[in-house]
């Protein structure tokens, strides 16, 4: 599979970092080879948001949720230092609320969505239920996928 460079044009990384991740995607059926290239351009540039980002959705969609989760984690703290976002979801609430059209507090939002479906992947079905609910009080448009992660799981077991 043959992977167009413009793909990758908009991320903000070195042609090196892009042509890993290229390879990454390029040898998406050998999980090994593929891992490497992630990894490796996860060591050359770990701050980059583009390159977390891509990293967490290819270890979620390779099954690794532990990896997925720990580099989610990633992005959500480094989008808190920027955006200086309380912890405290009574704080952050109402600034991302009013800032939910930003495309910073977007993927924020996105990628605390991930964060609570991988939770939920992973049995922490106490604490993907919180932050599924709490995304779903910001997403009155249901584009973040939290109204769907919680419905399931706070759906009653159906009888036999």
């Amino acid at each position: 599979m043959q992977i167009d460079a413009e793909k990758f044009s908009w991320f903000q990384v070195s042609e090196d970092v892009k042509q890993l991740l290229r390879l990454a995607a390029e040898h998406w059926e050998n999980t090994s080879e593929s891992e490497k290239y992630i990894n490796q351009a996860l060591a050359i540039t770990e701050e980059s948001t583009d390159v977390l980002v891509a990293a967490y959705r290819y270890f979620f969609y390779k099954n690794n949720y532990y990896m997925a989760l720990q580099i989610a984690g990633k992005v959500l703290a480094k989008i808190k230092a920027s955006e200086q976002l309380s912890d405290k979801w009574e704080i952050a609430k109402p600034i991302l609320m009013s800032r939910k059209e930003e495309a910073i507090i977007r993927l924020y939002l996105n990628t605390y969505a991930a964060y609570g479906l991988v939770l939920a992947k992973l049995g922490d079905i106490d604490k993907a239920k919180i932050i599924s609910t709490q995304v779903k009080e910001i997403d009155d448009k249901n584009e973040f996928g939290a109204s769907i992660v919680y419905n399931i799981l706070t759906r009653p077991i159906e009888e036999e």
